[in-house]
């Protein structure tokens, strides 16, 4: 049986390297990011669905949700999208408190919203879930305060989805430093481009899907 991916944030970086990887292995991938070009090109390139949107937007999760039913269910949920916040990177005593608001709705309570709408099937196909997180999220560097509770609100909800929901696959993966349109953005160009690719990744969370480990968080590397 043809297994289906749903993968957020799949227009550049660690996404689209993941949804081109199961896309050679013959998945069938529902694929979303807020770049309607670039996601309409990777789809094209797999023979995806795209679905152009932001995750923390509901009626666009409401359709993601739609179009996983269409499809008969999902095997896997990839949470891969994500905002950086605000930039350059401020001290928490100075971070804009709304932005960080929008963060948490991005990146905490956007993957959490999808796990729910889609967690009937991922039951009933025996799924896996993918958070990915980050070093932020348990390590303290300076400036990336705002991200970095983001990431480690992500993660305890990871771990509490695991207990409750053992049936499904839950796996919070921190991929490490990646070279990145969003490392760019915090660190500089330059500095970004010394760091691996995100293909680089990929490999780890194939390990993961396709030898089905225990719940639990997971680092890259």
């Amino acid at each position: 049986m043809t297994k289906t991916a749903l993968i957020t944030g799949a227009s550049r970086g660690l996404g689209l390297a993941l949804a081109r990887s199961l896309a050679a292995d013959g998945w069938r991938l529902i694929l979303t990011a807020r770049g309607e070009d670039a996601l309409r090109s990777a789809a094209d390139e797999f023979g995806a669905l795209a679905l152009a949107g932001d995750v923390a937007d509901p009626a666009h999760r409401d359709r993601l949700a739609r179009a996983v039913r269409e499809h008969g269910g999902l095997d896997l949920l990839v949470n891969n999208a994500s905002g950086l916040g605000a930039v350059p990177l401020p001290p928490l005593a100075g971070y804009p408190v709304d932005t960080l608001e929008e963060l948490f709705r991005a990146n905490v309570l956007a993957p959490l919203a999808l796990i729910q709408a889609n967690l009937r099937g991922l039951r009933e196909r025996r799924g896996a879930i993918v958070n990915i997180s980050s070093d932020a999220a348990v390590e303290a560097y300076e400036g990336w305060g705002g991200y970095g509770a983001t990431k480690a609100a992500l993660e305890q909800l990871s771990h509490v989805l695991a207990v409750e929901e053992p049936d499904v696959a839950v796996w919070w993966v921190d991929p490490g430093e990646m070279s990145t349109a969003m490392l760019a953005d915090a660190v500089g160009a330059g500095e970004a481009a010394q760091a691996p690719g995100p293909e680089t990744v990929v490999p780890t969370l194939r390990r993961l899907i396709a030898d089905r480990p225990g719940s639990g968080r997971v680092r890259h590397g």
